[in-house]
C-alpha cells in the first residue's frame, strides 16, 4: 500500500503577483523550488492564509533569486499580492518507508527568502 505524504513545503510565501490572463499555474522562484525539491510542472496545493482558499495547480519556474510567487490564470481570483500562502507538494510513499520519509520545509520571510529549513513539523509549533 502507498500513502500520500507531504514531501515539500514553502511556508508563508508572500504572493508577489496574480496574473488572471495567464494560461494557468503558479510561478515560483527556481531557488525556492530547488531548496525543497519541487520540479517544473509538478502538482502543488496552495493554501491562502489570508482567506482560507485552497487550490491545486502546477509549477512553472520563476527567475532564480527573484522571490517571485505568482498565481496565474483562474487561481489569480483566489489571491492578492501580499497574501501569505503555503505551497505544499505531496508524494506517494510505500507503507514500509513512511517512517523514513522526511519532508523538506522552507520557512520564508516577507521577501520570500529562506529563513529556516525544517525536516519535520511538531504539534503546537507557531511560526
Amino acid at each position: 500500500m502507498f500513502r500520500t505524504m507531504m514531501r515539500a513545503k514553502l511556508h508563508r510565501a508572500t504572493v508577489t503577483e496574480a496574473n488572471l490572463n495567464y494560461v494557468g499555474s503558479i510561478t515560483i522562484d527556481e531557488d525556492l523550488m530547488d531548496a525543497v525539491n519541487i520540479v517544473e510542472n509538478e502538482k502543488v496545493q496552495i493554501v491562502n492564509n489570508n482567506n482560507g482558499a485552497r487550490l491545486e495547480t502546477y509549477v512553472i519556474k520563476g527567475e532564480r533569486g527573484s522571490g517571485v510567487v505568482c498565481l496565474n490564470g483562474a487561481a489569480a481570483r483566489l489571491v492578492q499580492p501580499g497574501d501569505k500562502v503555503i505551497i505544499i507538494c505531496y508524494g506517494l510513499v510505500a507503507e514500509e518507508n513512511i517512517h523514513n520519509q522526511e519532508p523538506k520545509i522552507a520557512v520564508l520571510d516577507d521577501d520570500n527568502q529562506i529563513i529556516q529549513m525544517l525536516g519535520a513539523e511538531k504539534a503546537g509549533t507557531i511560526l
